[in-house]
């Protein structure tokens, strides 16, 4: 065969489980096979076999074949057949429901099979002691009568009785009077030579002992003693009933088969005249004595006779040895039915006694009824729940393989109904959940790409030699900033500077971010003067603003605003507005010109420590049509450093309030030697330091322009 092919047969067995992966399956595998061989060597060769080294290796072998093997079998039981939950509710059931009414019949049965026994046996015990009983008041009834017979004639008893005892017909009756013994009534004239018995012993079954078993008499034997002048003169009547098969046949009528056995009777147990016991042993052997009585025909196949184990000690009969001390006992055993001790329990309620059977048939039928209802009902039971399980399981599997379609049908209206209405409530979440979070994507896609064009408007540092040097840096609350700063390179000696922020947070304030810097741009580059000038119109006005405007070719930042705000107002919603710092460094004459629109003012900080806030200007920019911007100015000298920022950088708060403007001119100032782009990361190290490390409430602006 193909190496191919042998490869796929060996993998094809261990899926199905056929071949051992553990190390505990292949030490329980390979012992078996160890024992497997050691058995061979053992059937074919007897005589290798009867080595004690041999035989030492296949008990230790088989005993470790046996563990391994078990313990693995445990294993596959609790990892295979135990994972499912219909198996586990089945082997839950049976130890709950199942094996604990089994376990209850079976010791119930048991019970009764053993009562039944003691119960025959108490039965005829009790019959033999009536019995017993019958002959002793008959006894003492005969002795008085003698007793009182002898007081009239002494010589009463010499005369012959035979026959004259008709109440004592078939028994011994024999009398002992001043020494001398009197046969009253006897078939047996041997019995005349029986000793007396002594003056303590009274009515019981008594054994006769003679040479062999074989030839054992039992009695029934009653023992009277009356005074007859005195007490010194008594008269004693010894009455016996020979308890022959023809007196137990009698006994056993109602009963079964009743049965007297003589058994031996070990060294340590051997009784003295008189003595008894009530239990036998049964490691000796029986030897019938007297059986007498017939086996009844069953009633129903639940009436099986009950024959005394030979395991159980049997029922050793309480008798009196009359003479001598003979090695054996006499017990007593009672083959019989459930039906006879059933008809002689209730045999005092005469034709009613079937009310109790129809009693307890007919509970027994409600019980099983019951346990059928019960085993119905855990059947369905465990078939729903399974059923559920099931089914979630499936769904899970489909969930796992990406198939969050898929949806549970619910039937019912218990627990596991609505765990499977909540797993379909869950796969419709994710599903709506991946939708969204590739929607999501999607724009996380689109804000990078506006993020990475918004990077774009924003300009690199601007450094004119001789002139000023200009930083900016904005750090977005979210991808995108609502924040605007722009350097606007005017003319050959003249620089802007636009700071902004737009109303709003997110993707709405940057593309109103970008119309902006698109008009700021538009009205301030100098390619696009010409067409300002160009547009004037006949009543001497440039979108609303004078041609006195124009200066040299600039517009100032003033009317920059006006214009920006009259475009603003005009093209974008009433809602949005924008707050603009708009200003001009001239830089021969180092004066900067500029115009605040609603924006914070920003700050000059000079070299020998003086602050100034540049405030002139007027409302935001979008908010109202027609609104004038007035123009100021200040004069810088070399070092001086104008500051503008946006409100996240002064607003954000902890415990001891906000950020503050003077902070921020504190860092300022103590760092104004460094590079801007250094001073620019101090102050937002600081802001971040501020807040600890919490996330920006709000967009981040510095721009920071030092004088040459």
């Amino acid at each position: 065969m193909p190496r191919s092919a042998l490869t796929e047969l060996r993998l094809r067995l261990e899926r199905e489980g056929w071949l051992p992966l553990s190390r505990l399956s292949r030490l329980g595998a390979a012992s078996l096979v160890v024992v497997l061989l050691l058995w061979a060597a053992q059937r074919y060769s007897p005589a290798a076999a009867q080595s004690g080294a041999f035989i030492t290796a296949y008990n230790a072998m088989l005993l470790l074949a046996a563990v391994t093997l078990l313990a693995v079998g445990y294993r596959w039981l609790t990892r295979k057949v135990m994972w499912r939950l219909r198996n586990r509710l089945i082997v839950t059931y049976m130890l709950i429901g199942v094996i604990p009414l089994v376990l209850l019949s079976g010791i119930f049965l048991l019970t009764a099979y053993l009562f039944v026994g003691q119960f025959a046996t108490f039965i005829v015990s009790n019959d033999l002691h009536h019995e017993l009983h019958r002959l002793g008041s008959a006894n003492r009834v005969l002795a008085s009568s003698l007793a009182e017979e002898l007081k009239r004639d002494p010589l009463a008893l010499s005369r012959p009785r035979a026959g004259n005892l008709p109440e004592f017909a078939g028994r011994q009756v024999l009398a002992a009077y001043r020494g001398k013994t009197y046969l009253l009534e006897s078939s047996k004239e041997a019995f005349r030579d029986q000793p007396l018995p002594q003056p303590a012993w009274k009515s019981a079954i008594v054994l006769e002992e003679v040479p062999t078993p074989e030839n054992v008499l039992l009695y029934l034997r009653a023992v009277a003693s009356r005074p007859v002048q005195n007490e010194d003169d008594r008269l004693t009547v010894l009455s016996s009933v020979p308890l022959d098969q023809t007196h137990l046949k009698d006994i056993a009528a109602d009963i079964g088969v009743v049965g007297l056995y003589i058994r031996l009777q070990p060294a340590d147990q051997s009784a003295a005249p008189g003595q008894s016991g009530a239990a036998g042993s049964s490691g000796a052997e029986k030897t019938a004595l007297i059986q007498a009585g017939t086996a009844a025909p069953a009633k129903n196949i639940f009436d099986r006779d009950f024959i005394p184990p030979e395991y159980l000690p049997s029922y050793q009969l309480d008798v009196v040895r009359w003479t001598g001390n003979a090695p054996f006992n006499v017990v007593l055993q009672v083959t019989t039915r459930p039906s006879l001790l059933y008809a002689r329990l209730l045999k005092t309620l005469g034709e009613e006694n079937n009310i109790v059977g129809v009693a307890l048939v007919g509970a027994s039928i409600i019980l099983a009824l019951i346990e059928l209802v019960a085993l119905i009902v855990g059947i369905r039971l465990t078939r729903s729940m399974t059923s559920s399980v099931a089914g979630l399981y499936d769904a899970t599997q489909r969930v796992n393989q990406g198939d969050l379609s898929h949806r549970i049908r619910i039937t019912r209206s218990d627990q596991l109904a609505a765990l499977e209405h909540s797993f379909n409530s869950m796969t419709e979440n994710l599903e709506r959940l991946i939708v969204e979070r590739q929607e999501k994507q999607r724009i996380e896609s689109e804000l990078n790409i506006a993020k990475e064009v918004q990077d774009l408007l924003f300009p690199e540092d601007l450094t004119a030699p001789n002139a000023i040097e200009i930083h900016g840096v904005c750090r977005p609350a979210r991808s995108v900033s609502g924040d605007y700063y722009d350097f606007l390179p005017i003319g050959p000696q003249t620089f802007g500077l636009a700071v902004g922020d737009i109303s709003g947070k997110g993707i709405s304030a940057a593309l109103m971010m970008a119309t902006v810097h698109a008009f700021v741009r538009a009205y301030t580059l100098v390619e696009h003067v010409p067409a300002l000038a160009a547009a004037k119109g006949h009543d001497g006005h440039v979108r609303g603003m004078t041609v006195d405007a124009l200066r040299d070719g600039i517009v100032t930042p003033g009317h920059l605003l006006t214009l920006l705000n009259e475009q603003i107002y005009r093209s974008t919603p009433a809602e949005k507005y924008a707050t603009m710092f708009l200003g001009f460094y001239d830089s021969p004459t180092r004066r900067f010109h500029y115009s605040n629109a609603g924006h914070l003012p920003p700050i000059v900080v000079s070299a020998n420590g003086r602050v100034e806030h540049l405030s002139v200007g007027g409302t935001v920019v979008g908010l109202f049509g027609s609104t004038h911007y007035p123009d100021g100015h200040v004069q810088l000298r070399s070092g001086d450093i104008v500051v503008a920022y946006s409100d996240g950088v002064t607003e954000p708060e902890n415990e001891f309030g906000e950020f503050g403007v003077e902070r921020l001119v504190e860092l300022v100032q103590s760092n104004r030697d460094l590079p801007l782009p250094r001073i620019s990361e101090i102050v937002l190290t600081a802001v971040s330091d501020w807040i600890g490390g919490a996330e920006l409430p709000d967009d981040c602006t510095v721009v920071l322009a030092r004088a040459a």
